[in-house]
């Protein structure tokens, strides 16, 4: 593998986001094909068409965001992260009541291209991630990794074992998945 770029995704990107997700992201998974990195930000998957379409709709209008990994020119990995108030589906996730931190950047899922996997391309995906939610102020960065995979696509929101290494510890168990957090360092 080349030397890894991550490009934050903006609507300029959109062609390559579609393309990925089209081609690359679900070539060994076809049975998930259909997701369009859609679950948190839609009530429910509305199938292929459908979910690309609101896909490409919420990138046109800058209202999904997450970062593009990009090897020799082709994406190959993507981590959806943004605001926690940005996903409908997380704050379902969440128990109601109070939370401790207002400023919340929720990392809700990776995809990486069968062949680029275990080289570390999520782990610079969910520091980029972590800089950004800095940069905007956030006090923290939260993610939801599932405590028992039925098997490696089940990871989507990362391994539980990527987190720990990159500094964040256990927030809360939540059934069948951990809430885990990481204090940001918010810009002076």
């Amino acid at each position: 593998m080349r030397e890894l770029v991550v490009k934050e995704l903006t609507p300029s990107l959109k062609d390559d986001f579609l393309h990925f997700f089209d081609t690359v992201a679900f070539a060994d998974n076809p049975d998930w094909s259909d997701c369009y990195c859609s679950a948190y930000h839609f009530a429910n998957n509305k199938g292929k068409a459908e979910s690309r379409r609101e896909a490409s709709s919420l990138i046109e209008e800058d209202r999904m965001h997450g970062f593009l990994a990009y090897d020799n020119g082709r994406p190959v990995g993507w981590c959806n992260a943004a605001p926690r108030s940005s996903y409908p589906g997380v704050q379902w996730l969440m128990s109601p009541g109070p939370d401790k931190y207002e400023r919340v950047g929720s990392i809700v899922c990776f995809v990486i291209a069968s062949t680029h996997r275990n080289q570390g391309v999520a782990s610079q995906l969910l520091n980029d991630a972590c800089k950004k939610f800095s940069e905007q102020g956030l006090e923290c960065a939260e993610a939801y990794p599932v405590k028992k995979p039925e098997s490696a696509a089940y990871n989507f929101p990362g391994p539980l074992s990527m987190y720990l290494k990159n500094g964040f510890s256990t927030h809360r168990d939540a059934d069948w998945y951990l809430v885990v957090r990481k204090r940001l360092k918010t810009p002076d």
